[in-house]
């Protein structure tokens, strides 16, 4: 259908007008790579090229100030957001005979920053291009991929609906104010494999890095611990993750995880560690935080993951509370002094509520030390 559109088109030039437009080399490929390109490409290629040709008119027939060369930068940026590299190449070309056309016609040069504002903004494009090449997209579909993947994250760090008596609350803080990160959390809420008991499964999960560049493992990582929290006995969770990393044989950085299971009806609770920092209970009876006794290596090093957990029974007004080394860890100070700076932040929890002050405490604690940060609290009420 577009080729036989574009064969209209042309034929409407008079016979003898085609006939010196196929001695122009560029123009006959051109023609065929209009031909057999892709639909979307090239119609936006051919929109861009036109609009190009009639700023040139525009310059030539009604004025300079109403169509100024330097519009073409505009031209530039936008074939570098939706064309790919052949076709933003081509795009370079129709812009530079405009220019040509132009500055022969009005007999004046262009002044030294247009010339170096349309390098510059070439430049920007063939980098635009090339990367949406590689990842098979155009525009603006890579950013938005992105932004699908991250609040796919985000409904997944969320604790789901518990029942009457409790509740929980969920804090992450990205360094630098990034979107992704390296720390996640995943949850869900099930019957047990006998059917007897409602069980709440929480797992936080810190990927060795920060921001950005901790993101995109965080991102794969994600799904895969989602998959099978739920899906495996909660005692072999930590061991399955494990296994599944071992598998990658990653060269760099580390994973750590904490897993926490909870029974709703009766408030017992295991926690087990994969390298990370000990859990912290609030004791409602004495009114003291209790730092957690749960201990284990890392992910994805040894094949065979040990782990030493910890159980215990929250009582109504108990607590349990999660975290990542971003709110303890800091160069020079020991990772001691920073849990009791964070249970000093959690003291400020108890009489104005756990829901409330948690996000103050992870904005406090994450730009002091510039780092991913994540807290989850769950409390029986």
């Amino acid at each position: 259908m577009a080729g036989n559109m574009l064969q209209r088109l042309v034929h409407l030039f008079p016979p003898k007008v085609r006939a010196q437009l196929r001695r122009v080399p560029f123009l006959v490929t051109l023609y065929r790579w209009l031909q057999r390109g892709r639909i979307r490409e090239r119609y936006l290629f051919a929109g861009l090229s036109l609009v190009s040709v009639l700023m040139c008119l525009g310059t030539l027939l009604v004025s300079q100030q109403w169509f100024p060369p330097s519009a073409l930068v505009l031209i530039v940026l936008a074939g570098g957001l939706v064309l790919r590299v052949r076709a933003f190449s081509a795009l370079l070309v129709v812009v530079a005979v405009v220019l040509s056309v132009d500055s022969f016609v009005l007999d004046r040069g262009f002044s030294p920053g247009i010339v170096i504002t349309l390098a510059l903004t070439t430049l920007l494009g063939l980098s635009l291009s090339r990367t949406r090449q590689k990842l098979g997209v155009q525009g603006l579909r890579g950013e938005s991929m992105l932004l699908e993947l991250r609040d796919r994250l985000n409904r997944q760090g969320q604790i789901p609906t518990l029942p009457r008596g409790w509740d929980s609350k969920v804090e992450l803080a990205q360094a630098r104010g990034s979107s992704f990160g390296g720390d996640f959390v995943v949850s869900c809420r099930h019957r047990s494999a006998d059917g007897e008991r409602d069980l709440l499964e929480v797992a936080l999960v810190d990927v060795s890095g920060k921001g950005i560049e901790a993101g995109t493992r965080a991102l794969m990582l994600s799904g895969a611990f989602g998959g099978l929290l739920g899906s495996v006995e909660p005692e072999t969770f930590l061991s399955a993750c494990n296994t599944y990393l071992h598998r990658q044989r990653w060269d760099e950085g580390f994973v750590t995880a904490v897993h926490l299971v909870v029974d709703m009806e009766t408030g017992e609770y295991t926690i087990e560690s994969a390298g990370h920092p000990p859990a912290v209970k609030f004791a409602s009876a004495s009114g003291t935080w209790q730092v957690g006794t749960a201990k284990g290596v890392v992910l994805g090093v040894v094949p065979d993951l040990k782990c030493e957990p910890e159980t215990g029974r929250l009582a109504p007004g108990d607590a349990l509370m999660l975290y990542t080394d971003g709110l303890v860890e800091a160069p020079g100070r020991d990772l001691d002094a920073g849990i009791d700076a964070l249970l000093g932040e959690a003291e400020r929890l108890v009489p104005r509520g756990f829901r409330q002050g948690a996000r103050e405490i992870v904005q406090t604690l994450s730009d002091a030390h510039d780092d991913d940060c994540a807290l989850v609290l769950v409390w029986r009420q």
